[in-house]
């Protein structure tokens, strides 16, 4: 029997750390905030301490793990394990050897991928998608990423394939944190949803999304906050993740009728918290902007769960 082996999904408010088995089946499983001050070098810090939480609670030194995954945000350089410009990570633009520093620390080998990609993969492999060879992955989160699973095999293109979140789909539209306008994160990920409420509220809107925020211990709009405001009716919120839906709606459709998927698989903080009650609405939105209405893809929420960007990570050390 291999060794267990180690997975760490890097969020932009979470660092979330796995061991698992052969089979990978988890073992131990650890949660971390994601450092907002102190830029990369704690940010690595704090994934190396989630990791060796995870394999404390496996009963097994990270040293004598099989390897570690990393699932990151931003731009990979996976031969080398370096990630730049992760632009929903605190202090991230430049270029940083984040693989090589988790090897140190952990004593095993690291290989890092981008995050929405392993995640997908894992979806393609042992999740939604497991019966398909082709899958769009759509991780509604702090932004909006995706992952493109075509004959059984990830699509990376030049580097840079998958960014779903930057199709536009309203020109001249909403700044993006990309650069550009009119992104579908500018209008569905939930930092931008976030900065558009407190755009709001300078200007006299009313909302419980803050007071809620407070009230529970949160530095920002968690899923849990926006899942709350919309339980307790807050119509801003209503507003703001209807805006989202109707963006999700025309962006993915927008991929579909590019690459023609046999499902697209919703997963991230957003879309697996709200995966079961806006869902329907999220495919009705698909629906009315494909191209071919008799055909549609099939809709599935991802089945990994919470859990999925990790186990999609320690995919890689087989890979590797």
């Amino acid at each position: 029997m291999s060794a267990p082996r180690g997975g760490i999904d890097l969020g932009g408010t979470k660092i979330q750390a796995i061991v698992v088995d052969s089979s990978y089946g988890v073992l131990g499983d650890a949660r971390h905030p994601t450092p907002q001050e102190g830029g990369p070098p704690e940010v690595a810090s704090a994934m190396a301490a989630a990791l060796t939480e995870a394999a404390k609670q496996a009963g097994i030194e990270t040293a004598a793990l099989a390897g570690v995954g990393i699932g990151s945000p931003g731009e990979i350089e996976a031969k080398a394990g370096i990630v730049s410009r992760a632009k929903n990570l605190p202090d991230w633009g430049g270029s940083f050897p984040l693989g090589p520093r988790l090897a140190d620390a952990l004593g095993t080998r690291v290989a890092v991928g981008n995050d929405v990609s392993v995640a997908t993969m894992a979806e393609a492999e042992l999740g939604a998608g497991r019966r398909h060879d082709s899958v769009l992955g759509v991780f509604w989160g702090t932004g909006v990423g995706g992952g493109i699973v075509l004959g059984g095999e990830l699509w990376h293109g030049r580097g840079s394939a998958g960014e779903i979140g930057h199709m536009v789909v309203k020109r001249g539209g909403a700044k993006c944190p990309c650069g550009n306008e009119g992104c579908m994160e500018a209008y569905a990920g939930r930092a931008a949803m976030e900065a558009e409420a407190r755009r709001r509220v300078k200007h006299g809107h009313k909302t419980s999304l803050f007071k809620l925020m407070n009230e529970h211990d949160r530095p920002r709009l968690t899923s849990g906050i926006w899942e709350r405001a919309l339980k307790h009716g807050d119509g801003m919120a209503e507003d703001l993740i209807d805006r989202a839906i109707k963006a999700l709606g025309a962006g993915i459709a927008s991929a579909v009728n590019l690459l023609d998927p046999e499902i697209v698989v919703l997963g991230g903080g957003l879309g697996v918290r709200f995966g079961e009650s806006l869902g329907p609405r999220i495919e009705e939105r698909i629906g009315l902007h494909l191209f071919d209405h008799e055909h549609p893809p099939e809709f599935a929420v991802a089945e990994l769960g919470d859990l999925g960007g990790a186990i999609g990570a320690s995919l890689l050390v087989a890979q590797a």
